[in-house]
């Protein structure tokens, strides 16, 4: 994708798991990736194989410190032509009447509203360059609602409508914005999950096996770039033959 080098690119959630990987996918495409993450310990630049343009602690939650970091950013790259908003969690495996306030509250302000704030933040830069790719990591939970998780299911459907509202607010802007819907991907936030929830989910799949990170990289690199310029307001699902619509 040589059309994608030398653009910058921010991914949240970027320091470990699928945030990581995408950014390791765009940095081997020739983008310079900055990192935002709350906790880069364990962020090794050797170990993941390239070296980012930048590294900041953000937390998405809070609009202000979005709003900071991405001048940051902005000062830092120069133009910011990619975001991809990963940052996420799970939040409780628990029917939704035993749901704890207060998860259902840090779930929505990561998931969602984090999505909301950095998109809030990076869209007046890209529409005054008449140029921008935004990919949004949702999930099938969003489409589907998946038991048991209700609070991780509302906010990627959140995400998801909020993306196509985006979209269509974008179109004549040469702004895309779009969406991917992930099966459960095998991560070391499984380790949140339980046993029984991961078979479940597991189960769903007709390919048999869990979504492995390298192939959401590739298909947010492939969203992100130039060549994407026809499809905004779409959720790419990557579930191996779980959705069918």
């Amino acid at each position: 994708m040589s059309s994608i080098k030398g653009q910058t690119a921010i991914v949240t959630g970027a320091a470990r798991g699928i945030g990581l990987g995408i950014a390791r996918r765009l940095a081997h495409e020739g983008v310079r990736v900055i990192l935002w993450d709350l906790d880069f310990a364990a962020f090794d630049s050797e170990a993941a194989g390239f070296k980012p343009l930048a590294t900041q602690v953000v937390d998405v939650s809070d609009g202000a410190a979005v709003e900071k970091a991405f001048a940051q950013s902005l000062a830092t790259a120069g133009s910011i032509e990619i975001l991809v908003n990963n940052a996420g969690i799970n939040g409780p495996v628990v029917p939704a009447w035993e749901y704890p306030y207060e998860d259902w509250q840090r779930v929505i302000a990561i998931d969602l509203n984090g999505t909301f704030h950095c998109c809030r933040a990076a869209v007046p830069h890209m529409r005054e360059r008449g140029y921008g790719r935004i990919v949004n990591i949702a999930s099938i939970a969003g489409k589907e609602g998946v038991q048991f998780i209700s609070g991780y299911s509302a906010a990627k459907a959140g995400v998801i409508a909020f993306t196509k509202a985006l979209a269509k607010e974008l179109a004549a802007d040469g702004v895309i914005a779009n969406c991917i819907a992930p099966a459960m991907v095998e991560t070391e936030l499984m380790r949140e999950m339980t046993p029984e929830h991961i078979k479940a989910s597991k189960a769903k799949i007709p390919m048999g096996r869990l979504l492995q990170i390298p192939e959401v990289g590739a298909m947010v690199a492939w969203a992100a770039s130039p060549e994407c310029s026809f499809t905004t307001g779409f959720v790419f699902d990557l579930t191996g033959g779980r959705a069918t619509y």
